[in-house]
């Protein structure tokens, strides 16, 4: 029923909701100037008209994290997600080193091969950076922007640049094994919602892919998107701003300098939400997306 790549741990997911995502996820062997050997890049793509809509999803996520959010954009306009360079269930190859400026030309190629016209770039937590940085870097490919609960104030620490074995290895491993532990309390308790159950075990599935560790230490040690807050006033596209008011992850009162900064934007808070709306509250979100795509501008 599923892709032969994807890690056999995905026979376990019981959700009929993550099943039908993960069933419709498809591959394109991706040439790129960063590796002699084409890339396999997995994404989903749905619905029809409108200008397309490109998710792109956090740190140490896949394209899994909009299971709940895509099909509702999808009913009424084109959808893509991808799984970033280096995440998700795209393939990771050693000879590439993985950072924001290799993850933005696997992007581009990923655009110029199987969408190639102007895009709605929606990016949650990590991927509101990588959305703001492809703007900044090709901005007659991006029409308007959408960032939920986005980085670009709020950095990596600096020490992750200085990670060295076998200390880079236990740092990304404590990643591994938080949701294992999670999975693993969650499944005694007879009364957890199986959704939950289902969340973690959509979270944690790409960290089985071959190479995992190796592309993660790579990217944390390069710092991820920490010179990105000066540029961040240079967006001119229209933006909206989307931000869970309870975000326990990112430093308070980071919307409002992403609204002060970026000219034509305005900022959207979603009461009894944290870090994940696109998870947490995917209809509400949807709608804000949608009425957006609908008007366009501020």
């Amino acid at each position: 029923m599923f892709s032969s790549f994807l890690p056999s741990q995905v026979n376990q997911i019981k959700d009929l909701e993550a099943i039908a995502v993960v069933a419709s996820i498809e591959t394109i062997a991706l040439v790129t100037p960063l590796s002699q050997q084409p890339i396999l890049t997995t994404y989903i793509h749905k619905g029809r008209g409108g200008t397309p809509i490109l998710l792109l999803h956090g740190f140490d996520s896949s394209i899994l994290e909009f299971r709940l959010l895509l099909p509702l954009l999808a009913a009424e306009n084109e959808t893509w997600a991808v799984d970033l360079l280096g995440f998700g269930f795209t393939q990771r190859q050693k000879e590439i080193q993985y950072s924001p400026d290799t993850i933005k030309i696997h992007l581009y190629e990923f655009w110029a091969n199987l969408i190639k016209e102007p895009i709605v770039l929606v990016g949650a937590s990590m991927g509101g950076a990588t959305a703001i940085d492809f703007t900044l870097t090709y901005p007659e490919i991006v029409k308007s922007l959408v960032l939920i609960n986005s980085l670009g104030y709020t950095g990596a620490p600096t020490f992750s640049k200085y990670l060295f074995p076998p200390f880079d290895f236990f740092a990304v491993e404590y990643l591994r094994q938080r949701h294992i532990l999670a999975f693993n309390i969650g499944s005694t308790l007879a009364n957890l919602d199986p959704k939950i159950l289902s969340a973690i075990q959509c979270a944690m599935l790409h960290q089985e892919m071959p190479g995992w560790y190796d592309a993660m230490i790579s990217y944390v040690k390069t710092g991820g998107y920490t010179n990105l807050a000066n540029r961040i006033a240079q967006v001119d596209k229209p933006t909206l701003i989307l931000w869970g008011e309870n975000d326990d992850m990112l430093a308070s009162g980071d919307a409002e300098k992403f609204q002060k900064d970026i000219a034509n934007s305005q900022l959207i808070k979603l009461k009894n939400c944290g870090h994940a709306p696109q998870i947490e509250q995917p209809q509400i979100t949807s709608q804000h997306i949608l009425q957006f795509l609908q008007y366009g501008d501020f």
